[in-house]
């Protein structure tokens, strides 16, 4: 079984900056993409930035310019790092790995963190 854990969410005010990290664990043999999602109430979940195992990323394109996401493959950890965060970057962000495959059971697989909140108050 893989297991995400995320860490780093937090209340900041605006302008201010966090990190959020994410580590995989498990009989986890490699990862294709992972990546971060966030949900603000009464919002459907929305990709805030992904990182494939060969450091090709993606943006949202309102994140683009603050957030930089980065990928330690050897420990199976994605971070975020969130700079000038904004009020309406107030969400629970989670962590995403895509096409994870283990080695126990054939295939590929896709799994979810259980969330960190992140508020920024005005």
């Amino acid at each position: 079984q893989v297991q995400l854990v995320e860490s780093g969410g937090g209340l900041v005010q605006a302008g201010g900056s966090l990190r959020l990290s994410c580590t995989a664990s498990g009989s986890i043999f490699s990862i294709n993409t992972m990546g971060w999602y966030r949900q603000a109430p009464g919002k459907q979940r929305e990709l805030v930035a992904s990182i494939t195992s060969i450091g090709s990323t993606n943006y949202a394109d309102s994140v683009k310019g603050r957030f930089t996401i980065s990928r330690d493959n050897a420990k199976n950890t994605v971070y975020l790092q969130m700079n000038s965060l904004k009020p309406e970057d107030t969400a629970v962000y989670y962590c995403n790995a895509f096409g994870v495959v283990v080695r126990t059971t054939p295939g590929k697989y896709d799994y979810w963190g259980q969330g960190t909140q992140v508020t920024v108050s005005s």
